[in-house]
């Protein structure tokens, strides 16, 4: 890969890094700001990921004027991206917000960690796996999202989705 290309790629991440934090702090912006729990309000989270995003992509575009990523691993020119993986993860992420509202908090995270877990599996070369696999995804998947739920609804009164009404699923 040429040297030009190579600084070409590099500051094409680097910009696309202070494209998300504009975005997210624009975003952010139309959030209201008055103060919640402890005078931090539901604005506090998206700044501070937008301020720090904003952060690293500066240092990245420096990175880039200054002689480019360092200590990056040269990977091999025909290696490819695994595709399947990758839309595996991407549809996991986008069913979890397609269904949050309708299925609830629990059990479309779970989903979410089930399709992205088999995404991960099949891009590090490991077998799909039959119907064990499915289930024993979906178990860790409600056994991560349930405790993650009740924590944000019964101790910080944080109203997340649910599938009932009694707040419990």
């Amino acid at each position: 890969m040429t040297h030009t290309l190579k600084a070409r790629q590099e500051a094409a991440v680097a910009i696309g890094v202070l494209l998300l934090a504009l975005g997210l702090g624009a975003g952010a912006w139309i959030i209201p700001s008055e103060a919640g729990y402890a005078g931090v309000g539901p604005d506090f989270l998206p700044w501070v990921v937008s301020v720090s995003l904003l952060l690293c992509g500066a240092f990245l575009l420096w990175e880039v004027r200054t002689g480019g990523f360092r200590d990056l691993e040269e990977g091999d020119d025909g290696e490819q991206p695994y595709w399947p993986g990758f839309v595996w993860m991407s549809v996991g992420l986008l069913v979890n917000a397609a269904l949050i509202t309708t299925i609830g908090f629990i059990f479309s995270c779970a989903l979410c960690f089930v399709l992205a877990a088999r995404g991960a599996r099949l891009s590090q070369g490991q077998a799909a796996g039959g119907a064990r696999t499915w289930v024993l995804d979906s178990v860790v998947g409600l056994l991560i999202a349930a405790p993650v739920y009740w924590m944000f609804t019964k101790f910080l009164a944080i109203g997340l989705p649910g599938l009932t009404q009694s707040g419990w699923l």
